[in-house]
C-alpha cells in the first residue's frame, strides 16, 4: 500500500470522524445554558449609547508628539 492510500484512507475515516465531533463541540459550547448573558450583552454593543450618543470628542485623533513639536 502506497503512502497516499494510507493517508486518504486515514482521512476518509478518523479525520472525518475528528472534524465531525470538533463541529458538535463547539455547536454545544456555543449554545450551552450559561453562554446566553455573554452573548446578550455582546449583541447589545451597538445599543448602548441610544439615549445618549457618543461626543465626536471620543473619536477625535489626537496628535502625535511629533506633529506638535
Amino acid at each position: 500500500m502506497d503512502t497516499y492510500s494510507l493517508l486518504r484512507e486515514f482521512a476518509d475515516s478518523w479525520v472525518l470522524l475528528c472534524m465531525t465531533v470538533f463541529f458538535l463541540g463547539i455547536v454545544v459550547w456555543a449554545f450551552r445554558p450559561g453562554s446566553t448573558a455573554t452573548y446578550k450583552d455582546t449583541a447589545d454593543i451597538p445599543f448602548r449609547h441610544e439615549k445618549k450618543p457618543a461626543s465626536g470628542a471620543e473619536y477625535a485623533v489626537s496628535p502625535s508628539k511629533e506633529a506638535r513639536t
